[in-house]
């Protein structure tokens, strides 16, 4: 299992980026998947997940309303969609991906057991 995530870099305050995370070398939708962020001396936190089709989705309440994930099986794809972007949004954010049943919505970061190695996010006031 291989995840590549891209897109990061350095936007102002009020600005858009879209991270991709492309997967590689399993069933891309036998998995629900997850993109987390770590800001420097803070903790791991959630931001968001997505199951298997896409039809249930998971968000901090630190980005609702501002962030859209979204998934492109057919591209072996997933994309974070980050708009009006913050301050405090600035992290390393990594995507996740678990081995899931249909219907199930890991949340917490200890449920994902594969990982990409995380693309930074930047954002000036």
């Amino acid at each position: 299992v291989q995840l590549q995530a891209s897109g990061g870099g350095l936007v102002q305050a009020g600005g858009s980026l879209r991270l991709s995370c492309a997967g590689s070398g399993f069933r891309f939708d036998y998995y629900s998947l997850g993109w987390f962020r770590q800001a420097p001396g803070k903790e791991r936190e959630t931001v968001s997940t997505i199951s298997r089709s896409g039809g249930s989705t998971f968000y901090a309440d630190s980005v609702k309303g501002r962030f859209t994930v979204s998934r492109l099986n057919a591209k072996n794809t997933v994309y974070l969609q980050m708009d009006k972007l913050k301050p405090e949004d600035t992290a390393i954010y990594y995507c996740a991906a678990r081995r899931s049943i249909l219907s199930h919505l890991p949340i917490q970061g200890d449920d994902y057991a594969y990982w990409g190695q995380g693309t930074l996010v930047t954002v000036s006031s």
